[in-house]
C-alpha cells in the first residue's frame, strides 16, 4: 500500500506529514510493507497512491483524484487527528496495528 502527503509546492508541510505518518506507522508496529512518500498536489495522479493526505484548502485542487482517496487533514500538526485517520486506514485495509 502506499500513502502520499501532498502541499502546495511538495516540499514543507508534505514532507512534514510523511515524516509523521511514518514514525506513526512504526510506533503502531505495523509490519505490513507501507511506502509513505509526498508531493505537490498539482502533479498528483490517482494512481500515485492508494490515499492522499492534504489540508482542506487543497480540496479543490486535488479535484482529479478520486474521492475516497482523499484523506482531509482539518490540522497538520495534530497528531490525534493523524493517528485517527491513518488507523481507520489499517482497519480498513485489514493491516495489524497496535
Amino acid at each position: 500500500m502506499k500513502l502520499e502527503a501532498l502541499c502546495q509546492s511538495g516540499l514543507g508541510s508534505s514532507f512534514m506529514v510523511e515524516m509523521n505518518i511514518q514514525n506513526l506507522l512504526n510506533e503502531e508496529n505495523v509490519k505490513d510493507d507501507i511506502k509513505v512518500t509526498h508531493s505537490d498536489v498539482g502533479s498528483a495522479t490517482s494512481d500515485q497512491a492508494d490515499y492522499f493526505f492534504l489540508d482542506p484548502t487543497l480540496e479543490t485542487s486535488a479535484s482529479s483524484l478520486p474521492k475516497e482517496k482523499l484523506i482531509i487533514l482539518n490540522s497538520l500538526v495534530d497528531g490525534n487527528e493523524l493517528k485517527e485517520k491513518v488507523n481507520a486506514i489499517l482497519d480498513k485495509e485489514g493491516i495489524a496495528h497496535s
